[in-house]
């Protein structure tokens, strides 16, 4: 059960900014990438992460493109619980959504104020004329049929920066909330994690996980899983 207070505190909240990353998506089916059973841990001949880099994409392209079809995709998955409840929040213009996942779901509930931090797989585009195209053409051929470029997704890479606009607007968003709640990441990867450096001194924070988490800033943690909690969040 949701105690009083931590009701309460949404309750009067007047900016809330969800922090979110893989655990959310893991109940609609998406692994995350750091779990005994993760993307990362999965054994093939090199490393996710150089699977995931722009040196990867750029030396083998036929490689990165296999790699990403095989195991990036769930274009069948569906929100779950947690995206449809922080959506909710959203629409009702008290909230926004700042996201390390890149799978697209919440645009599925047409989530409102949404930063995809690291970007999203089915927002495709050409590098060479750079025209966008939709995620099923990609599929069929990785190859732009327009001028020949080679295709990718709009999303970050290892070894790739991060969009200025949308590491700005997080700031933004993170510095004006006066509730923020930190749901399916650890916090633990950088630049992401390092958001919470911006929280006001007004600011509270929840941490909802199934682990006990660690901050060095006063935080509430709810030792539970996330569907139970947006399930009986009001």
């Amino acid at each position: 059960m949701i105690s009083t207070n931590i009701q309460s505190m949404f309750d009067n909240a007047n900016s809330i900014v969800f922090l979110t990353g893989a655990g959310v998506s893991t109940s609609s089916g998406i692994p995350d990438y750091r779990s005994k059973n993760g993307l990362y841990t999965k054994d093939t001949d090199k490393s996710a992460e150089y699977y995931l880099s722009a040196k990867c994409l750029n030396n083998e392209p036929e490689v990165f493109y296999q790699y990403l079809k095989e195991n990036m995709y769930y274009p069948n998955a569906k929100p779950n619980i947690i995206h449809q409840r922080q959506a909710e929040f959203t629409q009702n213009k008290r909230a926004a959504i700042i996201t390390q996942n890149i799978d697209g779901l919440y645009q599925k509930v047409a989530a409102k104020n949404l930063v995809e931090f690291h970007g999203n797989l089915y927002d495709i585009y050409c590098q060479t004329c750079h025209q966008k195209v939709d995620y099923q053409t990609y599929f069929n051929f990785m190859y732009h049929e327009n001028c020949g470029g080679i295709l990718r997704p709009n999303v970050v890479l290892y070894e790739e920066g991060l969009s200025t606009e949308n590491v700005k607007r997080s700031i933004e968003l993170v510095s004006n909330a006066d509730l923020l709640v930190v749901v399916g990441t650890t916090m633990r990867v950088y630049p992401f994690a390092g958001l919470l450096n911006y929280r006001s001194n007004i600011s509270k924070l929840i941490v909802v996980n199934q682990e006990e988490l660690q901050f060095s800033v006063p935080y509430e943690m709810i030792k539970t899983d996330a569907k139970e909690f947006f399930t009986e969040l009001k």
